[in-house]
């Protein structure tokens, strides 16, 4: 390649990156003015006192041993803590810095694909379509969403540094890999798929593999009694060398059971059996791809279905089979169209509904790294499509403008209802139905603004769609605590612990609304129930201090 060739592409690239950086501040910038949503926000950042505390000895060592949220991702907590230093309690800050993250993984997607294939410009939209897909939205606007663009900055970090080892495999290259990966898993354990995403790229664009396929053909042509396919044999070097990461993933994966098992959220085989939960991660897969190309009415939160029909099932099924079995079929032919497929498929798989956490039924930031599989099918399949047609470029390149132009005014949009709790639950409830968290979350958001009457009404919705949700009820009590109503507010509040005896909240606000009318016995009952619960719950510690020392029954330790 002459100079003046290598000068070109190097000019070409920094107009990309510069684009890149440009469109991800037209759509996003707006979230800098953004507030918290009281959605995990309030676990991850607003009601957190360990983050709230900035980067202390005390907090860094919290951060290491901490499962709250019901991971363990250090690297979350700290990043988070380093803005509190920075920003204080300005949500703006924190959505700005989600904005930063994603702005760089847009670059380093680019930087790396284009290394990887030497395809400047189809490299440039994978990465544009990465940065404004509306799927993507959720990712950069949620501030708790921080452990998704941090832990795919180092995801893709992971992938340059195999890019690195696999022009010059020596240990240095490798223990590079293993410490952007461990970080990656430390942010979280989303990327305990990446090992064999780096086997797929062994296949494509890196063409590792290339020659042990063409052996595995020959062979598959004459073999005969007692000879072996030498495509095991020829894979083996390509696969141990991912049997650290894959240990490292093992663990991962062992972590996270531990401490969602611990935190409640993994859902019972009873409440879903394992019969309702493929047939949803089957559909899944094909709803997904539905709102990758049509991006529309998306959403926080969506209520999980219950059983699919069983046509859907077999639809998505049917679906699925046969996009697999063509890529695989035509996988030497089109390589990258195999590669990309079960790029998809596999990063997706951690999440696609097997293990079910919640009452969720898909996320949209879900999607953040596997669709990078779908753009790539596109970006290389589109011209292999077109390649016989006489204009096949300016098709291209117009199409590939309008869809950004498509793309990049839905992303805007979207992020536009992330401002505030209001606009996000109240467009959530729009979009979907029987959405009990929408209407109690919305309701919530009216609360804080005072309007008690309509947030009641938002919690009677949610009651309607779910008789004994315990987060609606409780939210009832504290409204009709706060204009009064104590003996309609503890029949709440009894009401939610009925559906969730462990609701520590519910124990401690029991006990202040007994205490209100008398019934102290009773009510420190409930505060020792909530501090049993969970010890170190301030408020609950408090307010039993103060019955005792009221009762005379309070003696400080050593008396």
């Amino acid at each position: 390649m002459n100079e003046s060739l290598i000068n070109d592409k190097k000019r070409a690239a920094l107009v990309i990156s510069i684009t890149l950086i440009i469109i991800n501040l037209l759509i996003f910038d707006q979230v800098r003015d953004f507030d918290f949503v009281h959605y995990d926000d309030d676990a991850y950042v607003a009601g957190n006192r360990h983050v709230q505390a900035g980067l202390t000895l005390s907090s860094i060592r919290w951060a290491f041993t901490a499962t709250d949220a019901g991971f363990w991702h250090p690297l979350t907590w700290l990043s988070l803590m380093l803005d509190h230093e920075m920003y204080g309690g300005n949500a703006g800050g924190y959505h700005g810095t989600n904005l930063i993250w994603h702005m760089l993984n847009s670059l380093l997607l680019f930087f790396v694909f284009s290394m990887m294939t030497g395809a400047l410009w189809r490299s440039a939209f994978v990465a544009a379509l990465f940065a404004l897909h509306p799927l993507h939205v959720e990712s950069v606007a949620w501030i708790a969403e921080r452990k998704d663009v941090l832990s795919t900055f180092f995801w893709l970090l992971t992938m340059g540094a195999y890019l690195y080892y696999v022009k010059r495999p020596v240990v240095s290259r490798y223990l590079l890999i293993l410490l952007f990966f461990s970080l990656g898993l430390m942010a979280k354990p989303m990327l305990v798929t990446l090992p064999c995403v780096l086997l797929l790229l062994d296949f494509w664009p890196l063409d590792r593999a290339q020659v042990l396929l063409k052996a595995a053909q020959a062979d598959c042509q004459t073999i005969t009694g007692g000879v072996r396919p030498r495509i095991l044999t020829g894979l083996f070097p390509l696969i141990m060398e991912k049997i650290p990461l894959l240990i490292l993933s093992t663990i991962a994966a062992f972590v996270v059971y531990y401490t969602e098992t611990r935190a409640g959220a993994l859902s019972s085989l009873e409440a879903f059996p394992l019969t309702m939960r493929t047939s949803h991660a089957l559909v899944s897969y094909f709803v997904y791809l539905g709102k990758t190309f049509w991006p529309v009415n998306l959403a926080v939160f969506y209520p999980h279905p219950g059983q699919w029909p069983y046509l859907a099932v077999l639809t998505a099924l049917s679906f699925l089979g046969a996009i697999t079995f063509g890529f695989l079929r035509y996988s030497l032919r089109f390589p990258y169209a195999a590669v990309g497929w079960l790029w998809y498929l596999g990063a997706m798989a951690p999440v696609i509904g097997f293990i079910q956490l919640g009452t969720q039924g898909m996320a949209d930031r879900y999607t953040y790294v596997p669709l990078i599989g779908i753009f790539v099918i596109i970006a290389w399949g589109a011209p292999d499509v077109l390649k016989r047609w006489r204009f096949q470029v300016a098709v291209i390149s117009l199409a590939a403008v309008a869809i950004l132009f498509v793309l990049g005014y839905l992303s805007w949009r979207q992020t536009g209802y992330w401002r505030n709790a209001e606009t996000l639950f109240r467009h959530t409830a729009k979009v979907t139905s029987n959405n009990y968290l929408a209407h109690n979350n919305l309701g919530a958001a009216l609360a804080r603004q005072g309007k008690i009457e309509a947030a009641i009404m938002q919690y009677e919705e949610a009651l309607k769609i779910i008789p004994l949700y315990a987060d609606a009820l409780f939210n009832i009590g504290q409204a009709l605590s706060a204009r009064g109503r104590l003996e309609e507010a503890e029949e709440r509040y009894r009401e939610s612990l009925q559906s969730k005896p462990s609701f520590v909240e519910a124990h401690n606000n029991l006990g202040i609304v007994l205490a209100r009318q008398g019934k102290t016995e009773e009510a420190v009952q409930h505060f020792a129930a909530a501090l049993r619960l969970r010890p170190d719950y301030e408020a609950a510690g408090k307010n039993l201090r103060f019955i005792l020392q009221g009762q005379g029954k309070f003696k400080k330790p050593g008396k």
